[in-house]
């Protein structure tokens, strides 16, 4: 596998975006979180509307998937935008950590002026931009990279070629030492006997099969019914009627490989490998803990397309649907359709994905990455206080 162009970061991560990142951490502050990021130009905004009143374990998971997003390699420079003082300046000492140029604004020392901490901010935002500016792309090999892999608006397509093509492309990536997360933990149910049976070791096993339990009593305990909810509207249109067919397929993604580990929501793998996260299975709560891990790049697979994408890790969408590469020609990245058409094998597929990958990865642009469609969204446990 070929190398790419990286921006080799001060912790040893690699990027393959350079984002000057306004991270608004808290509701109160998101307008001029905005405002500050309206007026740099090139900047990119993640602003939560949350994170006050908050108590744990919803406030430290909060924290953690804010602080993981500006830690991620494909960001620059990070001016944390917030309320007070002391979580504001705590945010931004822990991803300073991370080595990259990080400031911080408050209305606490702006005196409650939302027109003075959009100055004072854009003010910190442009000195900041000008220092990720600096960074330059360097040769790296793809064993830097770190990938996730998301569906979302799944059909009978996705579990025949979509899928597959990603799971042999996770194969191929992971034994090149790249490292891969799989999410999603409710679309294992039905099918996490298999994923375990590929566990590293006996723990990794147990911790597979609690994730699951875990999110199916969740399930159980709110009255609700999985069915029209997971598997969803447009999924059962497509044909899949229970979630236990939906896993089936779904599970593919992750390839055929050993399972190194578990990870929690923003948690970063330890290395290179394939890791399951037990977190969320609808796309915006899952990819943003992706980001927040450190996830570089995504591969979306979807049936009759899903437009939505990570504001920081650039979202390659991928479909086999014949009528929906027809007919989303500009929002569909990457055509799986010849798989199941039977025009091209699945080695022929994963070696074209695997090269989509590094293409995005050296700096061509996704579709969501050129008309904006990307974004954060932290996931939470339970209501504020």
């Amino acid at each position: 596998m070929r190398p790419f162009q990286g921006y080799l970061r001060a912790d040893g991560r690699v990027g393959v975006r350079n984002h000057m990142l306004i991270l608004g951490i808290n509701g109160l502050a998101l307008r001029s979180s905005e405002r500050i990021a309206r007026n740099l130009p090139g900047s990119l905004l993640v602003a939560t509307s949350a994170g006050r009143g908050q108590v744990e374990p919803d406030l430290g998971l909060h924290l953690d998937q804010l602080v993981g997003l500006g830690r991620n390699p494909n960001v620059g420079a990070v001016l944390v935008v917030g309320v007070d003082q002391a979580t504001s300046d705590d945010v931004a000492a822990r991803i300073a950590l991370s080595g990259k140029p990080v400031a911080s604004v408050s209305f606490a020392e702006c005196g409650e002026d939302a027109l003075a901490i959009s100055d004072l901010g854009l003010r910190r935002a442009t000195e900041l931009s000008r220092a990720a500016s600096r960074a330059r792309r360097t040769r790296v090999e793809p064993t830097a990279l770190v990938v996730a892999v998301e569906c979302g608006h799944s059909d009978a397509t996705s579990g025949l070629a979509s899928n597959p093509i990603v799971g042999a492309a996770v194969d191929r990536l992971v034994a090149a030492g790249a490292c891969v997360i799989v999410g999603e933990t409710v679309e294992w149910l039905g099918a996490e006997h298999l994923l375990a049976r590929r566990a590293a070791d006996a723990d990794v096993a147990a911790r597979i099969h609690a994730a699951v339990a875990g999110r199916e009593a969740i399930a159980i305990a709110s009255g609700r019914s999985l069915t029209g909810n997971n598997p969803g509207e447009e999924n059962i249109k497509g044909g899949l009627s229970t979630i236990e067919e939906k896993s089936l397929g779904a599970i593919v993604k992750s390839g055929t490989g050993t399972i190194a580990g578990m990870l929690g929501v923003a948690e970063a793998p330890p290395g290179p490998g394939l890791y399951l996260m037990d977190g969320p299975s609808f796309s915006p709560d899952s990819m943003t803990g992706f980001a927040a891990a450190g996830a570089t790049i995504m591969l979306f697979t979807t049936g009759p397309g899903n437009s939505f994408a990570s504001a920081i890790a650039p979202t390659l969408k991928i479909s086999a649907h014949p009528e929906t590469v027809t007919r989303l020609p500009a929002q569909i990245d990457f055509d799986a359709s010849p798989i199941l058409a039977g025009a091209e094998t699945l080695a022929e597929g994963s070696e074209r994905l695997v090269e989509a990958v590094l293409d995005v990865a050296d700096g061509t642009l996704t579709l969501g990455e050129i008309v904006g469609e990307g974004l954060e969204v932290p996931t939470r446990i339970r209501g504020s206080l």
